[in-house]
Formats: structure tokens, C-alpha cells, sequence
């Protein structure tokens, strides 16, 4: 059964869906059976995997508004473990049509329920707001993983994102965790990154990653080429970052050697 993990944080420009994008790449090429489901209407998961929002007719809006079936818009991407339900522009006005749907709050994790034997891992790009898009997320979800930016107003918001995964844990989903917390864009030269690195693993304790992502080029320019890192420049810092935090992700949840 594949374990369904939600990447949020309602901040944006904190590197959540680059992480998302990449993570899954990596378990791909690991040999995991990945989805990636891009709920970000601004479907920056979508073009950064080589797809036009624009030009696709299907896309998670037709499963979470139209109710048709996961496997029915589910898209193939260059890795061969690695499928996407993509995002469309239709996506922007879903977070209205959905406040009118019968139990709105849980309409994706019925119909992720369908599929998820199929993969190892159901990963869901979030848009960067607690709104009921996000809730149907966290509603799906068995755990979140945090991308934060290793700058101050990173901080800012971080108790209200805690205290909405614990509003879902306590009405929608129980068995809601935090899966781990990623910093990113860290700059091991600044002292401000290195305070709010402290201060994270001060708030987080176990559940911060120790290897952090830095702030890298090659990693901000593959999203406009459609690929991953992986694909993109698999020498290059960041790439390598992605690969180690791929590979301690499968020791933590795993019990990988």
C-alpha cells in the first residue's frame, strides 16, 4: 500500500515544490513507484516535469470537481517509475467549486484511495495556502514534509501551518505526522541561515533532516527546461543535496541501510 505524503508550507519561494519535484525523481530512479499530484494551481509541478498546463485537458481538477478516476489523467514523464496527475488552469477555481461538494473536505483521499496500491509513494505538490485545497491534502495524506527557507520570515507562519496539521489530525485525519522538515536555499556562509537552522532544530528536533539543500543555480534553471535535477545536471550541488536527502528519506521511513 503506497504512503501518501503532502509537501507544505503556506509560505511560497520556499523551495516546496522544487523538493517535491526532485524527491520523486530520485525514488524513481531508486526503483520506487512514484505519483506526484501537482494541487498547486499554479502547476509549477506540471511545466517543471516537461508538461504545458495550458495544452492538457485532463488534470487533477477533472478528479477532484468532475469525479473521474485517478488513473484516467494520470500522465508518463521521462522516468520511467515516475507519473504525474498534473494541474491545469482549470485548478484555480476549484478551491469555490469544491465548497459546494458533499464532503469536500476528503474528496482527493477518496479518490486517491483507488490507486494507491498501485505506487510506493503518492507525493502531493501544495499550493502555498491553507485554504481547502491544502485540507484535502493533509485529509489524504499519512504525513508532511515542511521545505523551509533558511531566512528569517521563514520562521513567520510556521505555528499557524502546525496548528492547521493538528486542526486536520484532530477532525479530518488522525493519523497525520510530520513526516520530516527539509531546510532549503541554506547558505552555509550566512549566519542568519545557520541561526535559523538552530532555531528550527530547536522547534523540530528529530524530525529536521540533516542534510540541508543549498542555494544553487543549476536547481533554480532545470524547472524552465521541464526536468529534474536528476535530468537536468546530475554533477551539480544541488542535485547531489537532493539525492543524499532522497536516500535519508528512505532510511527514516524504510529502515534502509
Amino acid at each position: 500500500m503506497g504512503k501518501i505524503i503532502s509537501f507544505s508550507n503556506q509560505k511560497g519561494g520556499v523551495g516546496k515544490t522544487t523538493t517535491c519535484v526532485n524527491m520523486a525523481a530520485y525514488l524513481a530512479r531508486e526503483g520506487r513507484k512514484v505519483l506526484l499530484i501537482d494541487l498547486d494551481p499554479q502547476g509549477n509541478a506540471t511545466t517543471g516535469l516537461g508538461f504545458s498546463k495550458g495544452a492538457l485537458k485532463k488534470s487533477v481538477y477533472n478528479v477532484l470537481i468532475e469525479e473521474e478516476a485517478v488513473k484516467d489523467n494520470v500522465l508518463d514523464t521521462e522516468l520511467e517509475n515516475l507519473k504525474i496527475l498534473p494541474a491545469n488552469i482549470d485548478l484555480a477555481g476549484a478551491e469555490v467549486e469544491l465548497v459546494y461538494k458533499k464532503n469536500r473536505e476528503k474528496v482527493l483521499k477518496e479518490a486517491l484511495e483507488k490507486v494507491k496500491s498501485q505506487y510506493d509513494y503518492l507525493l502531493i505538490d501544495c499550493p502555498p495556502s491553507l485554504g481547502l485545497i491544502t485540507i484535502n491534502a493533509l485529509a489524504a495524506a499519512d504525513s508532511v514534509v515542511i521545505p523551509i527557507q533558511s531566512e528569517y520570515y521563514a520562521l513567520e507562519g510556521l505555528s499557524q501551518l502546525m496548528n492547521s496539521i493538528s486542526l486536520v489530525r484532530q477532525h479530518l485525519n488522525k493519523s497525520l505526522k510530520v513526516e520530516g522538515v527539509v531546510l532549503t536555499m541554506y547558505d552555509g556562509r550566512s549566519i542568519i541561515s545557520r541561526q535559523i537552522a538552530a532555531e528550527i532544530k530547536k522547534f523540530f528536533t528529530k524530525k529536521l533532516y540533516e542534510i540541508v539543500i543549498p542555494r544553487n543555480v543549476r536547481l533554480s534553471e532545470a524547472p524552465s527546461h521541464g526536468k529534474p535535477i536528476l535530468l537536468h545536471d546530475p554533477k551539480c550541488a544541488g542535485a547531489r543535496a537532493y539525492s543524499a536527502l532522497t536516500e535519508e528519506f528512505l532510511k527514516k521511513t524504510e529502515g534502509r541501510e
